[in-house]
C-alpha cells in the first residue's frame, strides 16, 4: 500500500533515494491502486522533486530498463523534458537529424505527448517508422543512417505502466523529468533541455555524477530547449553561461514563430517543410541552434561557431533530410 507514504508526503516530507526507488519499481509492477498513483504523481505537481526523490526514480527506471548496447558509437542524445507548454513545432527532433546529417552518432530516446499534443514519438510514427527494441536492428540503423530512434515505453515498463494515467492527467509530472536522464543505451553525451532553472540545477547535480558529457538547456522564459525568444543558460562540466541569440550571431525569435506542435499533422507538415529547406529563418535558426549545442556536447573541441557552421550546412544541404531517408530505408 502506498497510504503511509502518502501521508508522509502530505505532512510535507520527502523521500530518501532508496525510498522513491522502491515506490518506482513497485509502481511498475501495478503493486498500488489507480488513485494512489494519482495522488504520488499529483504532489509533485505541487511542490519541487528533491534530487534524492529525482536520483531514485532514475536509479529505479535504470534498474528496470532493457538496455540496448550502442558502445561501438559515440553517441548523443537530445531529449527535453517537455512540459513547457508552449506549443512549439518538433525542435529538439528536428535537431536530431540535423545532428545525424553533420555526421554526429545520434541515439534519440522519445515518447508519445504527454503535456503537448505531439512528442518526438508522435512524429516518428508519422514519418512512417516502426519503433523496435531489437538491438541488431537499432545498432544497423544508427551505422547507415547516423541515428536511431529509442522509444521509451520499449525500453522502460515503468513508463508503460503509467501511460495511460498520464495521458488521462494530460500535464506534465516527474516523469517528463526523467526522459533525458535515462536513456537506455547510455550515450556518451546528452543534451538535455529543462523546463525550469530549478530543475536545471537537479540535472546539473546528476550528470556530474557520471562521467557522460551533457549540456543543459534552459531558456529563461521557460523553453526546455533554445528558443532564441529570450537568454538562454547553458549548463556543461565546465560551467555555465546565459547566451543569447546575439551571441550565436542570430536575430531573436517571436514565440509566434516557432509555434505549431498541437497536432501531428500540423507538426508533421512543419517537420517536412523545415527539412526541405523551406523553413522560415525563424524556424531554421531554432533548430540549427539546438543541433549546435549537441554537436558541441559529442565534439567538445568544436567552437559554437563552428558547430552552427557545421548544423546549418547539415540543413541546407539536404544531409538532414537524407538521414530520415536513411533511417526509414533501414527498417527493411
Amino acid at each position: 500500500m502506498l497510504q503511509p507514504i502518502l501521508k508522509t508526503l502530505f505532512d510535507y516530507q520527502t523521500l530518501s533515494r532508496q525510498q522513491a526507488r522502491e515506490i518506482l519499481v513497485n509502481i511498475t509492477r501495478d503493486s498500488y491502486s489507480k488513485s494512489e498513483v494519482v495522488a504520488f504523481l499529483s504532489v509533485y505537481m505541487m511542490r519541487p522533486v528533491t534530487v534524492e526523490e529525482l536520483s531514485g526514480f532514475r536509479d529505479g527506471l535504470l534498474e528496470l530498463r532493457l538496455p540496448v548496447d550502442l558502445s561501438d558509437f559515440d553517441t548523443v542524445d537530445l531529449c527535453g523534458t517537455g512540459g513547457d507548454g508552449k506549443n512549439t513545432f518538433n525542435i529538439s527532433t528536428l535537431a536530431s537529424f540535423i545532428t545525424a546529417g553533420a555526421g554526429i552518432k545520434v541515439a534519440k530516446h522519445g515518447n508519445y505527448g504527454v503535456s503537448s499534443g505531439c512528442g518526438s514519438s508522435n512524429m516518428l510514427e508519422a514519418l512512417g517508422y516502426r519503433f523496435t527494441n531489437d538491438s541488431d536492428t537499432l545498432r544497423r540503423q544508427i551505422d547507415r543512417a547516423g541515428i536511431c530512434f529509442l522509444h521509451a515505453p520499449l525500453f522502460h515498463p515503468a513508463m508503460k505502466a503509467v501511460a495511460p494515467i498520464r495521458k488521462e492527467l494530460g500535464i506534465k509530472t516527474f516523469f517528463n523529468m526523467l526522459g533525458p536522464l535515462v536513456n537506455p543505451s547510455s550515450p556518451q553525451s546528452q543534451l538535455a533541455g529543462v523546463f525550469d532553472l530549478e530543475l536545471a540545477r537537479l540535472y546539473q547535480y546528476l550528470f556530474q555524477e557520471g562521467d557522460q558529457r551533457f549540456t543543459i538547456l534552459h531558456s529563461t522564459d521557460g523553453y526546455d530547449e533554445i528558443s532564441l525568444t529570450s537568454p538562454f543558460k547553458v549548463i556543461t562540466q565546465n560551467g555555465e553561461q546565459l547566451l543569447t541569440a546575439a551571441d550565436l550571431k542570430l536575430p531573436e525569435n517571436s514565440p509566434e514563430s516557432i509555434q505549431g506542435g498541437h497536432e501531428v499533422a500540423e507538426a508533421a507538415g512543419i517537420f517536412n517543410t523545415i527539412l526541405d529547406g523551406k523553413g522560415t529563418a525563424q524556424q531554421n535558426n531554432v533548430v540549427i541552434a539546438n543541433a549546435a549545442f549537441a554537436i558541441q556536447c559529442n565534439r567538445p573541441e568544436l567552437s559554437i561557431d563552428e558547430a552552427l557552421d557545421k548544423a546549418r550546412e547539415s540543413l541546407l544541404s539536404g544531409r538532414a533530410k537524407a538521414t530520415v531517408k536513411k533511417l526509414l530505408d533501414t527498417q527493411n
